[in-house]
């Protein structure tokens, strides 16, 4: 019988480390590929989710309990806009915004008599994390189709555009997700 040298010995417990460290690694490697890719997907479900749930609500858009106009405000980050959003008979001010990183809703009841909106009482949820806009997330155009500019947006706006790009890690690949959907808002009237 031979037996095993030192050096043979070494060598085999250097291998079998080194191929232990390798097998280990490219399982790491794996499950941070995997938690990302899982990361990703439920930031673009969610971000689907709002944005399907924000085109319901503004095609029902329509005149605020207090005889606000039906567009409040209309800006690249922020939509203001009146909606009956639990179907309740309330008519709510309900705002799409985006906070750093986060796009949310905030929604307020209406109060008293005569009836107010009062801000101290604006319910905000995120929609979606991971929301990396550079362009306007809104746009919003008119009934031949033309883009509109800040002033003409209110009385003028018969058509709008969201856009939401989102992507967990912009460093990293897959690269950024687009959402696009287009929204006509129903209940307009022609005239202030």
């Amino acid at each position: 019988m031979k037996a095993f040298t030192l050096i043979e010995t070494l060598v085999t417990i250097v291998i079998f480390t080194l191929v232990i460290g390798l097998v280990f690694t490219i399982i790491v490697v794996l499950y941070q590929t995997q938690s990302y890719a899982w990361q990703q997907s439920q930031a673009i479900g969610e971000a689907r989710m709002g944005v399907e749930t924000m085109v319901k609500e503004i095609r029902a858009a329509e005149q605020g309990d207090n005889g606000s106009y039906i567009i409040e405000k209309a800006e690249n980050y922020q939509f203001i806009f009146y909606s009956d959003i639990d179907k309740d008979g309330a008519t709510e001010r309900v705002r799409y915004f985006v906070d750093g990183s986060d796009f949310k809703k905030g929604a307020i009841k209406p109060t008293g008599w005569p009836i107010q909106y009062p801000s101290a009482d604006e319910q905000i949820s995120i929609l979606s994390q991971y929301v990396r806009n550079l362009p306007p997330i809104f746009r919003y155009y008119d009934g031949d189709g033309n883009e509109l500019t800040p002033p003409a947006r209110l009385k003028d706006t018969k058509l709008m555009k969201v856009y939401l790009v989102v992507n967990v890690d912009p460093n990293r690949p897959p690269q950024d997700f687009l959402l696009e959907s287009a929204v006509q808002l129903r209940n307009l009237k022609t005239n202030l």
